[in-house]
């Protein structure tokens, strides 16, 4: 009986846990492959591994970064595979544009960032996106901050260099 209770309670515990941090990690997961459906499977597959560990998710010092790096490892690891060399289509925009900010703007930024390597989209996703430090960002990726830095300073390039012809229109 004992351990009933125990595992409901621990149930009810990451459930609360998925309730609170589930969209945070969908909007990452949107941001890392720029496919709505892809980023629900890619959420819900971080999702179950947690639930797995949950005792060692649980414990850990930060279980929402514990979540991330679990997402970010679901991310690669699907760039990874044979049949993923499909290129993202942005078709799903979210419904509503953020307040005070360019939906084009937004759709140009998206396309850029698709076209980006995994590894270097992760790192900006990450560090701008996540708000996450460079040592932060290093551990999750098993980067050397060295490599973050470098990885995100061309990623950033690549984007301003993508977005360029884009930006006179906006400007106006």
């Amino acid at each position: 009986m004992v351990g009933r209770r125990r595992a409901a309670e621990e149930l009810r515990e990451f459930e609360e846990f998925a309730r609170s941090r589930g969209t945070a990690l969908f909007r990452t997961a949107l941001l890392l492959c720029g496919d709505w459906h892809l980023a629900e499977d890619l959420t819900q597959t971080a999702l179950a591994r947690i639930y797995a560990s949950w005792g060692k998710v649980r414990d850990a010092d930060s279980p929402a970064a514990y979540a991330r790096t679990v997402l970010v490892r679901c991310y690669l690891s699907h760039r990874r595979l044979r049949r993923s060399t499909e290129l993202p289509v942005l078709d799903l925009v979210p419904e509503q544009a953020a307040a005070d900010h360019d939906p084009a703007l937004r759709v140009a930024l998206l396309g850029a960032l698709a076209e980006l390597p995994p590894k270097d989209r992760a790192v900006l996703v990450l560090r701008y996106w996540e708000d996450r430090s460079v040592e932060e960002t290093a551990a999750e990726l098993q980067l050397t901050p060295g490599t973050v830095r470098v990885r995100a300073l061309r990623a950033l390039n690549k984007l301003r260099g993508r977005l360029s012809p884009h930006l006179d229109s906006f400007a106006s």
